[in-house]
């Protein structure tokens, strides 16, 4: 899953675009600040590799969905870190976007990013009609009601919630959007690469669960016990770290016998199996060998 300098550049020229003359100063900072310097990348990577593994010629319209992803993905992080939800102090390493810009700046820069993640597909993307209504769609339906990250979000609302429906909306949305995207952007059909997406970010979301657990704050650059302290239901919670382990295992091996064909399947598949190993915290990956 390469191409981190091509969503990095793709990227800053978004935000450039957010920061132009007229624009209010600190928000326009905090908006810099919400997306540099980045994490993993691992959504827009993923996008980028379906696209590649589909063949496509002209990576523009992937590295704009790839964009617009991240953008919503940092989006979401940002209100995920407000008081009214985790509360947390730090993110990436650094204060989070609320304690270092107050509140209300906050909420808008969360509210600024998902707005420049749609403009950002709409200017970059030089496609046929039909195939940008199709990244449009996939874009906007995982973020929003009834099965996107809003909703995961809200989940976390409710007295009762599906464990994995919660993962699936939360963090799932946003994996399925990039292997739609991807393919989407490649010119091919979007349905059977949804599988894909949505069992890595179930994936992703149980060692998330399991890095919140039995993982470092300083590694990691953020809290880590924020599920039990705030009574959230977690995969590590609900099934133990070994069944969270197990559960982790077997929805990479789905995720990878889901990749439908395509010309770069085997190298797709090789880089999905390398990539789910940095999804564990250091002090579990002997323990998952």
């Amino acid at each position: 899953m390469d191409g981190v300098n091509k969503i990095e550049q793709a990227l800053d020229e978004a935000l450039s675009r957010a920061e132009a003359s007229g624009a209010p100063p600190r928000l326009a900072s905090a908006l810099r600040y919400a997306v540099f310097p980045g994490g993993a990348r691992i959504r827009p990577r993923l996008c980028l590799a379906v696209a590649y593994a589909c063949g496509i010629e002209d990576a523009a319209p992937a590295t704009a969905a790839a964009s617009a992803i991240e953008l919503l993905h940092c989006a979401s992080l940002v209100h995920d870190d407000l008081p009214c939800f985790d509360d947390a102090a730090t993110r990436r390493g650094k204060p989070s976007v609320h304690r270092a810009f107050g509140e209300p700046l906050a909420v808008l820069a969360g509210d600024a990013l998902i707005v420049l993640a749609f403009e950002t597909l709409a200017r970059e993307t030089a496609c046929p009609p039909l195939r940008l209504a199709g990244l449009v769609l996939s874009v906007g339906r995982a973020v929003g009601m009834p099965l996107g990250i809003v909703a995961g979000q809200a989940w976390e609302c409710e007295p009762q919630a599906d464990l994995r429906a919660y993962h699936r909306a939360k963090t799932g949305a946003l994996f399925a959007a990039a292997t739609v995207c991807g393919a989407v952007a490649a010119g091919h059909e979007a349905d059977p690469w949804r599988d894909l997406g949505e069992r890595l970010g179930e994936a992703f979301q149980v060692a998330d669960d399991l890095r919140d657990a039995a993982g470092n704050a300083e590694d990691l650059g953020k809290p880590v016990g924020r599920d039990a302290a705030l009574d959230r239901m977690s995969a590590a919670r609900e099934l133990g770290i070994d069944g969270a382990l197990m559960r982790l295992d077997d929805l990479v091996d789905e995720a990878v016998a889901s990749i439908p064909r395509c010309p770069g399947a085997s190298e797709l598949r090789t880089l999905i199996r390398i990539e789910a190993q940095r999804f564990l915290p250091k002090e579990l990956v002997r323990v998952a060998a």
